[in-house]
Order: structure tokens, then sequence, then C-alpha cells
């Protein structure tokens, strides 16, 4: 266990206390995101003056779950506030902070719009709202433009990463920003940093919505996203929002214990399929309606969609893989992949790009054709930054947004083979061969026998896992296969290994699992040494407890 924290840079007992015992005193003081302060006092004059304020999110887990957060923190100081809510449809209004869209909800009579998610490049926007008499606070996690002037002039900008900013800690995700803001409006409503008992409650019931948020964005899960992700997950099935328990019950996870695994697989991926195959508009009347009927309604209706997004998106991705081997992107001299189809349903085509980067180990672009443009979504690799990319190829593109890893674009059909020669030529001049492999990054050597039920339950006492937070994975060096391999799973796909190390009297073997190598099963035999990474885990099945391991590479050893 020492050796695996270590290996993680936490050495001291201050960082490993924080990291292996974090406590909500943990979290940063809001007061010192950029402009929280004005953005608070104003939205606790727009409360107490009766005006009608709009929440502005995003279609996907992140936006929901943050519009969630500032709705509910109004109701609770003052539940007949004039708020309500909107998110633009994914495929008919597109991503992010609209012109049309501000001037509507100023007709409708709203007098301030609170952005979640979004808005941070929205300088067109932001104009248009200051015209029209909007007032218009954008809060949002993306990365901001840096150059002098380059920000929209909205009536506020609450951001950690913007320039200048003094914030400890600039990975929050949208819901973190949001509950940010949520957490000094109380203060600020309260008139001291120490608010009332039922805020207090409210403030934590809100912190599963910034999990489920933090989780799903997949932002990093150290500093204060550890500590929002781990009491969120504590607290997520006795939260007293109705819709966040319909969820969880239609998704079969009452009875379970709620991780990161069953955010990023099974609660936020039926949040995302609203807004894929619907309008995510349903999955936010969901988490702040208080009728447990509709709540459950819902439900049910985001399982049935969620199986809808999975049968189209193995449709698209098998169609986008072809298409790129067919085409030579997965040929040496290319380092970059960017298709576009007009049958794609836009609103996979995120979910697929990463599918394809894991299957080619390549930055991809995958676009939906419609017309005289194409509009679809970006994903990266380690080490290259999708944002600098697109930045330096942005005099072929209509407009584009996002970070490091993942960002969204729109170009002109006619632009599409410059953009794409330019896009390719950007990848192979920064990506070297080497880094189109996909390495498989270790803790620390571990041997057979140290993996004992104790020591295993202390390394998963380190999730919750995800970004920057990996499972431990742990080196076996000269393991023996104990017997045949056997493969697992429909046609096969998955493969069990039975492993053990000659260590003097010591003769345990461990079970492992090797997801989709069922192909390699004629390549291994019984007795055959092996070097191995693997990933401890507790597993139980039918009352019996014990320790597996789950296989990420495997070398076979020299004789």
């Amino acid at each position: 266990m020492q050796r695996v924290l270590k290996a993680r840079g936490l050495t001291g007992p201050d960082a490993i206390r924080r990291f292996c015992e974090p406590k909500l005193t943990d979290l940063h003081d809001p007061g010192l995101l950029p402009n929280v302060e004005r953005a608070a006092l104003r939205l606790v004059e727009a409360v107490r003056g009766q005006e009608q304020i709009v929440i502005y999110g995003d279609y996907d887990v992140d936006g929901i779950t943050a519009s969630a957060i500032l709705y509910y923190i109004i109701k609770a100081v003052a539940p007949d506030a004039n708020v309500r809510t909107y998110v633009p449809h994914r495929i008919d209004d597109g991503y992010g902070l609209s012109g049309d869209a501000l001037r509507q909800l100023r007709s409708d009579g709203a007098q301030l719009v609170i952005s979640v998610d979004c808005g941070i490049t929205a300088i067109e926007p932001a104009r248009i709202a200051r015209e029209i008499g909007l007032d218009l606070i954008i809060t949002d996690h993306h990365r901001p433009p840096q150059e002098a002037g380059a920000l929209p002039d909205a009536f506020a900008i609450v951001h950690p990463g913007l320039p200048g900013s003094t914030y400890p800690f600039s990975e929050l995700c949208g819901a973190g920003v949001a509950y940010k803001l949520a957490w000094l409006f109380a203060t600020v409503w309260c008139g001291s940093k120490r608010v009332g008992k039922s805020l207090q409650q409210t403030l934590l019931h809100l912190l599963p919505l910034a999990a489920l948020g933090t989780i799903a964005d997949v932002v990093p899960l150290v500093d204060e996203n550890r500590v929002i992700a781990m009491f969120g997950l504590r607290w997520m099935k006795q939260t007293p929002i109705v819709g966040l328990r319909a969820l969880i019950e239609a998704s079969g996870l009452m009875d379970e214990h709620i991780d990161s695994e069953k955010v990023g697989f099974v609660l936020g991926p039926r949040l995302n399929a609203c807004g894929r195959m619907g309008h995510a508009e349903e999955a936010l009347r969901m988490l702040t309606t208080s009728s447990t009927g509709e709540a459950a309604t819902i439900a049910a209706q985001l399982t049935q969609l969620n199986r809808q997004r999975q049968k189209t998106e193995r449709e698209v991705c098998d169609h986008a893989a072809q298409m790129a081997e067919d085409s030579g992107m997965t040929a040496d001299d290319h380092r970059a992949i960017v298709l576009a189809d007009e049958s794609w349903h836009r609103g996979v085509i995120g979910v697929v790009c990463s599918r394809i980067v894991d299957r080619f180990g390549r930055p991809t672009i995958l676009l939906q054709r419609e017309g005289d443009t194409c509009k679809g979504s970006a994903r990266s690799i380690d080490g290259y930054s999708m944002y600098d990319a697109l930045s330096a190829c942005s005099d072929h593109l209509l407009n584009f947004g996002g970070h490091d890893g993942a960002a969204g674009l729109s170009v002109a059909t006619a632009n599409l083979p410059a953009f794409t020669e330019a896009f390719v030529e950007h990848a192979n001049a920064h990506i070297s061969a080497e880094e189109l492999t996909p390495a498989v990054d270790i803790d620390c050597d571990a041997t057979l026998d140290e993996l004992d039920m104790d020591t295993v339950k202390r390394i998963a006492a380190l999730s919750p896992f995800g970004r920057s937070n990996p499972r431990p994975a742990l080196r076996i060096e000269r393991a023996t296969l104990a017997e045949a391999p056997r493969q697992i799973g429909r046609n096969g796909r998955h493969l069990t290994l039975r492993l053990q190390q000659d260590l003097g009297a010591s003769r345990k073997i461990v079970r492992t699992v090797w997801w989709g190598a069922g192909g390699l099963a004629a390549d291994l035999a019984a007795g055959m040494c092996l070097d191995v990474i693997i990933e401890p885990k507790i597993n139980t099945w039918n009352g019996r407890t014990s320790v597996e391991g789950e296989i990420k590479d495997v070398r076979v050893c020299e004789v």
C-alpha cells in the first residue's frame, strides 16, 4: 500500500491524510473563485426582487446536474422564487449560449440568465444579452481564451481558470463551479459564512448531484473533486431528491454499492441518453420535480432511451471504424482520424469518438454532414491538446470550443478536405510514432502472495477511481499459468486465467479476468511463464468473497 501511495506522489502525512481521509473542510473557499461574489450578490438581488431568473444549462450530465444544483439552492431560500431552467436541444439548437435563445428568454420576461457548464467563448451571445438589457452571469469550466479582450462581456464570469485567477484548483467541472456559486450564494443570503442548519443540509444534499457531474465529466478525481465525489457517492442512496432516487431505482442500484464505475457506466449514460436521443430538459425535469410518480415515469423513459442509444452507438462505431481503415487513416502516415457521414446520429458521435480513439490510438474527429455544414465532436490522446490543435486549424472552422481532451466543432462542408489535411498535418508534426501505442502505467511491483484480503481492501479505499486517480495497477513478474486459460462471456470474448508464483513454500493461486482477450486463448498454455499487469479487486459471488485481478496487459517471459 505504501508503495502505491509513493508512486502517486503521496508521501507526507498531510498529503496522505487529505487523500485517504478527505474532509469537507478540505474544500476550497468558494469566495476565491473569480467574480463569484459579484455573481452571488446579483443572484440574491434577483431572488429578493422577484426577478425572473433562468438557469441556462448544457445538455450533458454535467450541465443537467449543475442546473439542478442552482435551482435547488434558490428554491431553498425562496420557495416562491421566479426561477426556471432552459436546456438547448443538442441537434436543433446546438451547444452553448445562443443569441436567439437569449432574445426569446428576454421576450418571455427573463431579467437574469445564469449559464452553467457553457458560455466561456460566447462573445456574440453576451453582446446580444447586454444589448437587450439582460444580465448574464456565465459559470463554466471549459478552457477560456487567453488573449486579452477575448472573454465575453457578461455581468460576471465565474470560472476557476480565468487568466489571472488565484483559485487553488482549476479542474472543477461545471457542476463543481455551480456548487461553489450555490455555497457562496447561501452565505451572502444569510449575511454570514455560517449558514443556518436548513441551508447547510441543502448544500450537503446537493453533493450527490455535484458528484454525478464531476465523475461523468471525467475531470481529475484529485483535490476537491475527490472530496466532492467521495462524499457525494457516500450519500447518494440517502438523497431526498426524488428524481435522483428514481434514477437509482430504475437503474437497479438501490441494493448495490454505488461507486464511480456505477456512475460512469450506469447512472451517467441514462442521463446523457436523454440529451443524445431526445431532449435533456426531460432529465432535468426529473431531477427537479417533487412528484415521485413523474420522476419514476421519466426514469423509466431514460432507461429505454439508453438502450436505443447503445444500439445506435454500436452501429455508428462499426461504420466509423470501417471507414477509418478503408480511408487509410489508421496507417502510419496518418496520426489522426477525421471522418464525416450524413447518416450518423449527432447525439452519439462524442461517445463513438472516444471508442475510436481507444481502438486506434489516434486523436479522432467525427462529424455529421448535413448540407453545407458538418458538426461533431473531437477526442484526443494523452499529450496532445485537442484545443491547441483546433486553434491551429481554426481558419478552416466555423467555430469550436472545449479543452485538451475533448471538443466540439463545426466546419463548412466545402472546407472539410482542407481542414482534414491541416489537422492531420498538425497531428503528424506533434505526435510521435511511440505516442500512438497506448501505454499501461503501473504503480509498483508486487507478488501474488501480497494480495491478501486486507491489502486489497486498503487499495480499494483509494477510490473513487477515475481520471488522475485510476485503479492501482501492479506488475506481477514471472507468474505461472496454473491451468489452461478458459474463454468466458458471449462467443468466448474474454479470458479467465489462474495465476500462481513459485515463492518457496507459497503456492497461492489468484483468478484473473482479461476482458476482450478471448482470441488469445490458443496462444497461452498451462505452465507458461508470464509478466502480468493487474488491477486487484474484491469479488463476491454466491456468498463467497475472494481476491481477484483484472488483467491490463501480459508479456510472455523469455525462458
